[in-house]
């Protein structure tokens, strides 16, 4: 389940089935052009780094310029790690059981693999023949689908073949191509992320396929090369969920070598990043909730194998898997989806259950696994202290053998019939009221020193209704740079505020983002309506993303939600006259067209029910869209656009209620594409109006 940035990526192709006009490159600043714009640009993406990073960088670019220069010496050096051994009999990593991650095994064993819904050819399907000469290079694949070939997560869907012994051999002629295909040291297979899950997925690999059999001794020779290689080759300069696997792979290598100072000694870099990853509301510092989901599974899998290899479980470890659980339970959607906010991919359901099951139980952790706990990786210290306090604070308690309580969010506020759950440090909210589920975006679009998954998202938001998604985030489709990439991480492509066609954040290339929106939190809580005896979720934020902009144009929206529906306030103050578009991104399947009433849309299979979308100053429109489905899949869709110039400041109201119309409003057939139906009118409407500042 594991998607890394794409340090060295290739160019970028347009998705598939996406109209001309949506493949503009995006621009987000006139100025960013011009060299002056350019060195600004970057001056305004590095400064929030550590000089750590940039010192790890330096250091991780000159290895990698030696071992292209003097491949032998590199690969020999790395060879001379030692063989390590196996894991503890009974343990499985998440992987292994997780069969809807796994890969179509009768594909394989004929020579084509799917990786990323994508279907390429490893070798012809003669397995003699075919495996002298397999394109273990891929050279016309997307740097994404090459990482995941070497991952070789995907060779645990051999495990499942009913002939055991045609799977054990099946393995090892694999692993025999790969291995005299491939160099240590070099290229795509020896980049660090991939060296990390390569490593995991083999040890786990080695009992089921190999065990007994010649490939057994490879790989206690390869994986010791992997041991040296990672030791040496740590993602400091990029941190985040990439320094995780490589912990936890050497870790997992430590075991597998008996080596118990060396297992020490990569769990106490482990929980140092605990404290830095894992904010006090159980987020992970990358505010992506797909990302967060894969730290998770790490931390589980972590957990799993010390209990299994008799080591102690540090109370640290088991309150962060705690409370990034209760964290995810608390922002998933109603069907409990993993909603694809900032960088993220769709999560198979059974992944998703296993990630929020019960952790083991608490292991008395052993004092010399803590020492220097707070100290980074570069003798720093740790930003966030939580998950050591929570630890305290449980052993204050005497109640060491207790498993941290997963919820972890601060309830602003409830009700009979809904609530607001605000969780601050990762800066999502959700509020609830009657058959309504609103998710928001209200926090920093990234960590300081890490921009890579940062969308110009702020003060977004997702929408549900009856369970059934109507506002949606466009997702992700690709990690290669180019018009795709940029247009998906804009802030066109969410369901916020846009002045004068600009990002609230200045997100550029493939991972970077240089100006960044600073958002403040205001009033949030579950509030008396006033003058009525109703009760109704409420929550307000503002950003200064388009402090840049002349006038000074600052952002302020405010949800409140009750059971009848949702009403969305946006103040834009400032000064000067400025091009103002609110955008709503509706499911996919939904169409819409422009009515007396205002904006139509709904579902064709669901006739009863459509949204009416009403503005007064402006005007509404309809866009063609995609949202991402997968990686390098996409979705027709429709965005509505409410817009008007004006001189600022501008309020604008947006409501959503149930509401019913004759079925003579809306006649059928004339949706905004030719090929769609309009649904029948139904009972729900969305309103919106333009109030004067």
């Amino acid at each position: 389940m594991a998607h890394p940035d794409e340090r060295q990526p290739s160019a970028g192709q347009p998705r598939d089935g996406r109209p001309p006009a949506d493949r503009r490159a995006h621009r987000p600043g006139v100025a960013s052009g011009t060299l002056a714009g350019s060195v600004g640009r970057y001056a305004r993406t590095v400064r929030g780094l550590r000089p750590e990073q940039v010192a790890a960088r330096v250091r991780l670019r000159g290895q990698r310029a030696l071992a292209d220069r003097l491949p032998g010496l590199s690969a020999a050096l790395i060879r001379r790690g030692p063989p390590v051994g196996g894991w503890p009999p009974g343990f499985l990593p998440f992987d292994g059981r997780c069969q809807a991650l796994w890969p179509d095994a009768t594909q394989l064993v004929a020579g084509r693999l799917s990786l990323l819904g994508h279907v390429r050819t490893l070798h012809p399907p003669d397995p003699d023949a075919g495996l002298a000469t397999a394109d273990w290079a891929q050279a016309r694949a997307p740097l994404l689908w090459r990482y995941h070939l070497h991952y070789w997560d995907w060779a645990w869907t051999l495990t499942g073949l009913t002939d055991r012994d045609a799977a054990r051999d099946r393995f090892g002629a694999l692993y025999a191509s790969w291995r005299a295909a491939t160099m240590p040291g070099q290229g795509v297979p020896w980049s660090p992320y991939v060296v990390s899950l390569r490593a995991w997925s083999l040890c786990g690999l080695r009992g089921p396929l190999a065990a007994g059999t010649p490939t057994d001794r490879w790989l206690a020779a390869d994986l010791g090369h992997h041991r040296a290689f990672l030791r040496a080759h740590l993602e400091t300069d990029v941190g985040g969920n990439h320094l995780v696997k490589n912990l936890k792979a050497l870790i997992g290598l430590g075991i597998a070598a008996g080596d118990r100072a060396d297992t020490e000694r990569w769990t106490c870099a482990l929980l140092r990043q605990l404290d830095r990853q894992v904010l006090a509301d159980g987020g992970h510092v990358e505010r992506a909730p797909a990302y967060h989901c894969q730290v998770l599974a790490d931390l589980r899998d972590v957990a799993d194998l010390l209990t299994a290899a008799g080591r102690p479980l540090p109370g640290e470890l088991v309150d962060a898997i705690a409370r990034m659980r209760g964290w995810l339970s608390a922002v998933l959607g109603p069907l409990g989806t993993v909603p694809l906010l900032n960088d993220g991919f769709p999560l198979p359901s059974a992944a998703t259950r296993m990630l929020l099951a019960s952790p083991p139980p608490r292991v008395a952790a052993r004092t010399d696994v803590h020492e220097d706990r707070r100290a980074d990786e570069n003798g720093g210290a740790g930003r966030n202290g939580s998950a050591s306090r929570n630890g305290s604070e449980q052993k204050k308690n005497g109640n060491e053998d207790a498993v941290a309580d997963p919820e972890p969010v601060s309830r602003a506020g409830t009700g009979r019939d809904g609530a607001v759950r605000l969780l601050a440090p990762s800066g999502l909210a959700v509020l609830r009221a009657g058959r309504w589920h609103l998710l928001t975006d209200v926090g920093a679009p990234c960590p300081d020193d890490l921009p890579a998954h940062a969308h110009a998202d702020t003060l977004s938001f997702l929408l549900w209704h009856d369970d059934t998604p109507l506002i949606v985030d466009t997702a992700t489709s690709t990690y290669a740079p180019g018009p795709d990439r940029a247009l998906e991480r804009s802030t066109r492509a969410h369901n916020t505020v846009v002045v004068d066609g600009q990002d609230s954040t200045e997100v550029w290339g493939a991972f970077r983002a240089g100006r960044r929106a600073r958002v403040t939190i205001g009033e949030a809580g579950y509030l008396p309506a006033a003058g009525t005896a109703t009760a109704h979720a409420r929550l307000t934020a503002s950003h200064d993303g388009y402090r840049w902009l002349p006038g000074a144009p600052s952002h302020q929206r405010t949800w409140r939600l009750d059971a009848d529906g949702p009403r969305i306030d946006d103040l834009v103050t400032g000064h000067g006259r400025h091009r103002v578009e609110v955008l709503f991104h509706l499911a996919p399947g939904m169409t819409a067209r422009a009515d007396a009433e205002g904006l139509l849309f709904g579902h064709p299979g669901d006739p009863g029910r459509i949204y009416v979308l009403r503005a007064a100053g402006g005007g509404w429109r309809t866009e063609a869209s995609r949202v991402a489905t997968g990686w390098g899949r996409t979705e027709p869709a429709v965005v509505a656009v409410y817009e008007l110039t004006a001189d600022l400041p501008v309020r604008l109201r947006t409501s959503m209620e149930r509401w019913q119309t004759p079925a003579s409003r809306m006649p059928p057939g004339q949706a905004t594409s030719p090929d769609q139906r309009v649904p029948e009118p139904g009972d729900a409407a969305c309103t919106a109006e333009r109030l004067h500042a």
